[in-house]
């Protein structure tokens, strides 16, 4: 793993977070898409060399909307920045983490992701991601 890439925060609306984000961080987005095999919206800020990912669900049965339903807003994932993602999917694999994705797939941001299952990985949901190039 090379770095952490970004945090993801659970938000329940994008607008009113990029606003409070805006001021916290005295900085605008780069970047807004929607990913609607996750079924979020995603605003990202970048801080120096990390990035801070808002996500807002588009559904309610969306990962975020069940993740804000059982825990309320707040900081959802932690994303590292991985060389070779699916070398590194086999690795973990090999070290006995339990993956949500086997394959990588398509994320925001031009990143390739998958995830770790929280069981594995004392109770935080662990991304990692690749750049598409």
């Amino acid at each position: 793993m090379k770095k952490i890439e970004h945090l993801g925060i659970a938000v329940k609306d994008i607008s009113a977070s990029n606003e409070l984000f805006s001021k916290l961080l005295n900085t605008t987005p780069y970047k807004e898409e929607s990913v609607e095999s996750e079924g979020v919206i995603t605003s990202f800020f970048k801080i120096g060399e990390s990035k801070i990912e808002l996500l807002q669900a588009t559904h309610a049965e969306s990962p975020i909307a069940k993740f804000i339903e059982k825990k309320g807003e707040g900081i959802h994932h932690i994303a590292f920045n991985v060389e070779d993602i699916d070398q590194e999917i086999e690795r973990l694999q090999k070290e006995g983490f339990e993956m949500i994705h086997k394959t990588p797939k398509k994320g925001a941001d031009n990143m390739m992701i998958a995830f770790l299952h929280p069981k594995s990985t004392n109770g935080v949901l662990i991304e990692i991601c690749q750049e598409i190039k």
